[in-house]
């Protein structure tokens, strides 16, 4: 009896990255899969939360409940951390497309967008200060220039970083909703 599902050598079809015809095109969803760079690093710094979690409960077994209060606090912020970066990309639905940082998410209306579109242009490497030439897919408003709004997705960051694949279907995903929605 062969389980496909537990063997590594099957092959990964172009549909799985499709919707299905009756899912809710009014939920908000992410387009592409998270990529290896930002489930390794959120998986870290999960890693990182359980150690914090296992001294806070050593700390309220040897010591003031204040001081365990404390580190069970921090542990909570690192772990809200790593859910807020997994979470982090574009997600579309027929209202509108939405760009989800670290800090901040951004919503744009189907009715204020122009255009989304692939570029060439210099891109941040994994969102540090250093820039490489790469692809950007930026959203163009009415009224607004490019300049001012940070792309949606770069081939060098955290879901696309060596993945050029991966980053053309996103890409051609978002840019399909823009058109199908900017026109309905």
């Amino acid at each position: 009896m062969p389980l496909s599902f537990l063997t590594a050598d099957r092959a990964f079809e172009a549909a799985d990255d499709t919707a299905l015809p009756y899912h809710d095109r009014d939920r908000w969803r992410r387009p592409y899969r998270p990529g290896p760079w930002r489930v390794g690093t959120a998986a870290v710094i999960l890693l990182l939360a359980s150690f914090v979690l296992f001294a806070a409960v050593v700390i309220a077994a040897t010591a003031t409940p204040a001081s365990a209060g404390a580190v069970f606090a921090v542990a909570a912020v690192v772990i809200v951390c790593a859910l807020r970066l997994l979470r982090m990309g574009v997600w579309v639905s027929a209202r509108g497309l939405r760009h989800v940082a670290f800090l901040g998410t951004r919503t744009v209306p189907w009715a204020q967008v122009a255009q989304v579109r692939t570029v060439q242009q210099p891109v941040r490497w994994l969102g540090l200060p250093r820039t490489v030439q790469g692809q950007a897919l930026v959203l163009l408003g009415q009224g607004r220039a490019a300049d001012g709004s940070p792309p949606l997705l770069t081939t060098h960051n955290a879901d696309f970083l060596a993945r050029p694949d991966a980053f053309d279907r996103a890409a051609d995903s978002v840019e399909a909703w823009a058109d199908e929605y900017r026109r309905g």
